[in-house]
């Protein structure tokens, strides 16, 4: 989107608007004083036989010099600068904010089970329970339930970790211990120190002392700094928040372990820590302006934006929302692909192998780098992987 130049164009309305205005104001005053001048020379006249014709002669020439004045000129035409600004900047913002967005739209078949079951699921992954049930009742849908149930469990965890109670989150990764180890995920012992910390801060130097005898000994091995920090703590049990382990009392520490609790439990359930849905329209966002112009210039040419499988533009998203590598050929322009794999040139420069075949015109045949001096073979480019 093109912002500068709707500044510039606010920019310029509202320059003229502020000379106009000036402008204005001198005017209306400069009418001020020539009133005031005659009301003081009309009240200063005697009464008499020649007091009206004097004060008439006075009114005319206060009328003849309003006339060459020409305030209502004066004015009309500061304000028909403004008029003609502020018609210039509308169609500016016409242009750059295109409201129809209907012209990038395709006729695509959807199944709409499956379009109705990616709704649903973000509901349930955002914690609105009584919207997913809503949703899923009215679309008629039967697997309401099991799409519910991983992520209700999540949040009934989450709101316990709010009222500063760790048991379920902690008995939660006692039950899947395995697999957060598999992950190399530290989530556990995390839930863990959390709760020594808690203990230490309610219970007194016993009641940590025993929970870490009790908790600590799996962890001892991959986490024994942490562990000794921990004990440190114990020394400082009556004054923590002055002691030099203050820091574990931080309420930061509470967000984040929720934070990747939250990623693991949907890591486990095999979902994205980021709804898909969201994810999506908020990508679909940054790439409407793109589109829209795309399908605006193709508008005589229905058919083929209809039935396009690729298109002929780059479309650039911010970096969360990209998630995988993709080489396209600067040559072809088209995307890698296991059976069309880039491929590396001594010369430095990568293409992909359909591109590079088609420049040797076959596999033994010298032929030159499109974008240096170079000259290579088939058998010398070697395939690079990202």
């Amino acid at each position: 989107m093109d912002l500068t130049s709707i500044r510039d164009a606010f920019d310029r309305v509202s320059k003229k608007q502020k000379v106009s205005y000036s402008k204005t104001q001198e005017v209306i005053e400069k009418v001020q004083q020539e009133i005031e001048k005659v009301a003081k020379s009309l009240v200063e006249i005697p009464n008499g036989p020649e007091a009206g014709d004097q004060k008439r002669a006075l009114l005319v020439e206060l009328q003849t010099k309003l006339s060459e004045m020409g305030p209502s000129t004066q004015v009309g035409a500061s304000q028909k600068e403004v008029n003609l600004a502020v018609s210039k900047y509308g169609k500016v913002v016409d242009k750059i904010f295109c409201t129809d967005i209907a012209n990038a739209y395709r006729d695509v078949q959807f199944d709409h089970h499956v379009i109705n079951q990616i709704v649903a699921l973000h509901f349930y992954r955002q914690g609105l329970f009584d919207l997913g049930d809503c949703f899923v009742k009215e679309a008629h849908e039967a697997d309401g339930a099991g799409l519910k149930a991983p992520f209700y469990e999540m949040y009934q965890i989450l709101e316990q970790m709010k009222a500063k109670n760790l048991l379920p989150a902690i008995s939660w990764a006692t039950r899947h211990h395995d697999e957060l180890q598999k992950k190399g995920s530290s989530l556990e012992f995390k839930l863990h120190q959390l709760q020594f910390v808690n203990c230490l801060h309610q219970g007194g130097r016993n009641a940590a002392l025993q929970y870490a005898r009790s908790s600590f000994v799996p962890f001892a091995s991959n986490h024994m700094t942490d562990i000794q920090r921990l004990m440190g703590c114990l020394l400082w049990a009556e004054r923590l928040q002055s002691s030099p382990y203050a820091d574990m009392l931080a309420a930061t520490h509470w967000d984040s372990v929720a934070t990747e609790f939250t990623r693991e439990c949907c890591s486990l359930l095999g979902q994205a820590y980021e709804s898909p849905l969201h994810v999506t329209i908020s990508a679909g966002a940054q790439a409407l302006p793109t589109l829209v112009k795309l399908a605006t210039i193709m508008a005589n040419k229905k058919q083929e934006w209809q039935n396009m499988k690729q298109l002929p533009v780059e479309i650039e998203l911010s970096k969360e929302f990209q998630f995988h590598s993709i080489f396209a050929c600067p040559v072809s322009r088209d995307p890698s692909t296991a059976e069309n794999p880039p491929m590396l040139m001594p010369c430095g420069h990568v293409l992909c192998k359909q591109s590079i075949q088609k420049l040797a015109k076959g596999n033994f045949r010298t032929f030159k780098c499109p974008y240096c001096p170079s000259e290579t073979t088939v058998a010398q480019c070697r395939q690079i992987f990202f």
